[in-house]
C-alpha cells in the first residue's frame, strides 16, 4: 500500500545514526538464556527477504514463535542485519518490492532491540514485521486500520473575570466619640463581572491586622463604622469585590482619631425672634431656637440677667435645638431672655424680648373744659395702666339725657384733648372716653363728672296743646299677592304687603290649610313686608297660596294661584 513507504524510509535514514551510537558505546553482555530468543528476529531476517512467488505475499514468523537455531552474540547479528537490506535489493525480482519494506522494517527492529539485555523487550520488534506483512498482503485488513475522521476543535475555556479598579474619593464626613462616618465613590471601571458591594476593614495605627467591619456587603457608598473606643487611631479603607473577587483598596491617607469633632457653637434666632415677641396675657408661648456645635453644647438661660423662674417657664434642650415654653403667660413673664450655648472654651448667644400684653385700662380723668353755642370742649388723662404697650388711640362717645342712648363722636383719637360739635339746643350731654392699645379697646370708659347743657338764645318756645291721634286700624292689605308659576326644582317666594295698628299678625295657607313650621316654606314679616319663599317646589306644591292679618280690630286675607311646571327636556336628551 502507498501508505508504508514513509516510515521504511524513516527507518533507514536513522540507521546510520544508530548504527554510530552503537559503535561508540560497548555493546552489553547478553543474558545467557535471553540472548537465543534475541537474535532470532536477526537470523529470520535472510529468509524473509526471498523472493516471493508473484501475487503472494511474504511469510511471516508466527508471534512469540522460538528461532529455529541458536542466536549468535549480539554483536555479530548486526553486521547480519546491516548486510540483509543489500542483499535483498540486488536478488529481489521487480515484481516482490511489495514484500521489501517488510523486511526492511525487520533488520532495523532486530538491530535496535539486541542491544537490551532483556529478553521480553525483542518481542515488540518479531512482531512489528508480522503486521506490517500482513497489511501489504491483506487490503481488507488495510482498510480497517485507516486514521479516523479529525474531531472538532475543543472550544478554549471563557477568559478569567477580572475584579473592579479601586474605590474612589474616600473621605470621613462625619466623627463623634464611639463611631465614624465615610464616604466613597463607585471604582472607575467596574468591567463585565459588575459590583457585587463594599469591603470596609480598620485596624489601629501601627499594626496591619486588618478586619471587616461589616458581615455583608456594603451596597451604597456611605458606611458608619460605630462602636469604637474613644481616643483609638485608626487607618480605614474600602474595597470594591464582585465575581472577579477583590479590587485595590482604598485607604485614607492618615490615620482617623475617634473623637468628636469639635465646632463652634451658634444660635440660629429664627427672623420673628429678632425683633420684639408680643403676645396676650394667658396665650401659651412655645418659641423653638435652633443652635449648633460639636460636641453637644451647654444650654443655659436668663431673664434680665437672673436665672428662671422654673415654676413659670420651662427649658427643654435636644442636641439641635432649645425650647421656651410657658403654658398661660402673665405680664410678670415679659423681659430680656438670653441663651448662650457652650462648647470649651466657645460660646454664643442670642437675646429674646417677650412682651406679654392685655387691654388697658380706661383714662384716668375725663372733665368738661368749656361750653359755648353748640360747642363742648373736653381733657383727659391717659390711663394708669396701658396694658404693658403704648397707647393708640382714644374713643370719645356722647349721650342725651333724655334718651341715654351713647352714640361715637371719635374713634382712634390720639389727643388728650377734643371739641364736640353740632349739639342740639336745649338738650343736655354727657361725656365718656376708653382707652385703646395693640389688643383693643378698654373694658371701661371714664364718664364726666359735670354735664353739658345746650342753652337757648333769645327764644321763647310755647309748645302747641294737641290731643294724641288714635292711630288704632284693622289690618289691610296694601299690596295684594299675584298668580305665579314656577319650574320643578326652582324655588320661588310670593309677596305682599299689609299694615295695620296694632301690628297684626301674619298667617299663611296652602288650599286653606295653615302652613304652620314647615321647613320647605320660609316665612317673613318686616315692616308690613310679608314673603313666603317655597324652597324647590314639587309637582304637588301648586294651589291655592293665602296670607291672612289678623289684630284686634279685624282680619283680612289675600290670595293667589301657583302653578309648578315640569322642566323642557330637549329631544337629544330624551332619547
Amino acid at each position: 500500500m502507498p501508505s508504508k513507504p514513509a516510515p521504511i524510509k524513516k527507518a533507514a535514514k536513522k540507521e546510520p545514526a544508530k548504527k554510530e551510537e552503537k559503535a561508540a558505546e560497548p555493546a552489553p553482555e547478553p543474558a545467557p538464556e535471553a540472548a537465543p530468543a534475541e537474535a532470532a528476529p536477526a537470523e529470520a531476517a535472510p529468509a524473509e527477504v526471498a523472493p516471493p512467488v508473484e501475487g503472494e505475499a511474504a511469510p511471516a514468523p508466527a508471534e512469540g514463535e522460538a528461532a529455529p537455531a541458536e542466536a549468535p552474540p549480539a554483536d555479530a547479528a548486526a553486521p547480519a542485519a546491516e548486510e540483509t537490506p543489500a542483499a535483498v535489493a540486488a536478488e529481489a525480482p521487480a515484481d516482490a518490492a511489495a514484500a521489501a519494506p517488510a523486511a526492511v522494517e525487520a533488520a532495523p527492529a532486530a538491530d535496535s532491540e539486541a542491544a537490551p539485555a532483556d529478553a521480553a523487550a525483542a518481542a515488540p520488534a518479531a512482531d512489528e514485521a508480522a503486521p506490517a506483512a500482513d497489511s501489504e498482503a491483506a487490503p481488507a485488513d488495510a482498510e480497517a486500520a485507516a486514521p479516523e475522521e479529525p474531531k472538532p476543535p475543543t472550544p478554549p475555556p471563557p477568559p478569567p473575570k477580572e475584579p473592579t479598579s479601586a474605590p474612589l474619593d474616600l473621605f470621613i464626613e462625619d466623627k463623634n466619640d464611639t463611631s465614624v462616618t465615610i464616604i466613597w465613590s463607585q471604582p472607575e471601571v467596574v468591567g463585565d463581572s459588575g459590583l457585587d458591594g463594599y469591603t470596609i476593614e480598620i485596624c489601629k495605627d501601627g499594626t496591619e491586622d486588618w478586619k471587616a467591619v461589616n458581615e455583608e456587603l456594603q451596597k451604597s457608598c456611605r458606611y458608619v463604622i460605630k462602636n469604637q473606643t474613644t481616643g483609638d487611631r485608626l487607618k480605614i479603607r474600602v474595597v470594591a469585590v464582585n465575581a472577579g473577587g477583590r479590587s485595590p483598596p482604598v485607604a485614607l491617607p492618615e490615620a482617623v482619631l475617634v473623637k468628636e469633632v469639635a465646632d463652634r457653637p451658634k444660635v440660629r434666632l429664627p427672623r420673628f425672634l429678632r425683633q420684639r415677641y408680643v403676645a396676650n396675657v394667658g396665650a401659651k408661648i412655645n418659641l423653638t431656637i435652633p443652635f449648633t456645635g460639636k460636641p453637644k453644647p451647654a444650654v443655659s438661660w436668663l431673664k434680665n440677667g437672673q436665672p428662671l423662674d422654673t415654676k413659670r417657664v420651662n427649658i427643654r434642650s435636644s442636641d439641635r435645638d432649645s425650647i421656651l415654653f410657658i403654658r398661660a403667660a402673665d405680664r410678670e413673664d415679659s423681659g430680656e431672655y438670653e441663651m448662650c450655648v457652650k462648647v470649651d472654651d466657645f460660646e454664643d448667644k442670642a437675646i429674646v424680648t417677650l412682651q406679654i400684653v392685655e387691654l388697658p385700662g380706661p383714662p384716668a380723668s375725663v372733665k368738661i373744659v368749656d361750653t359755648w353755642g353748640f360747642n363742648v370742649a373736653l381733657e383727659w388723662t391717659a390711663p394708669s395702666d396701658n396694658g404693658n404697650t403704648e397707647i393708640t388711640g382714644y374713643t370719645v362717645q356722647k349721650a342725651d339725657k333724655k334718651t341715654g342712648d351713647w352714640y361715637t363722636e371719635l374713634e382712634h383719637y390720639h389727643r388728650l384733648n377734643a371739641t364736640i360739635s353740632d349739639l342740639i339746643m336745649g338738650n343736655t350731654y354727657k361725656f365718656r372716653v376708653y382707652a385703646e392699645n395693640k389688643c383693643g379697646i378698654s373694658e371701661d370708659a371714664t364718664v364726666t363728672k359735670e354735664e353739658a347743657k345746650i342753652l337757648k338764645t333769645g327764644i321763647d318756645y310755647k309748645p302747641l296743646e294737641y290731643l294724641e291721634h288714635d292711630f288704632s286700624e284693622a289690618p289691610k292689605f296694601t299690596t295684594s299677592l299675584n298668580d305665579r308659576s314656577t319650574t320643578v326644582g326652582y324655588s320661588t317666594k310670593l309677596l305682599c304687603s299689609v299694615r295695620g295698628s296694632p301690628k297684626p299678625r301674619v298667617q299663611w295657607m296652602k288650599n286653606q290649610m295653615i302652613i304652620g313650621e314647615d321647613p320647605k316654606f320660609r316665612q317673613i314679616c318686616v315692616q308690613g313686608i310679608c314673603s313666603l319663599e317655597i324652597r324647590r317646589p314639587g309637582n304637588f306644591d301648586g294651589g291655592v297660596y293665602s296670607c291672612k292679618a289678623i289684630n284686634n280690630h279685624g282680619e283680612a286675607t289675600v290670595s293667589c294661584k301657583l302653578e309648578v311646571k315640569q322642566p323642557v327636556v330637549a329631544d337629544a336628551e330624551k332619547k
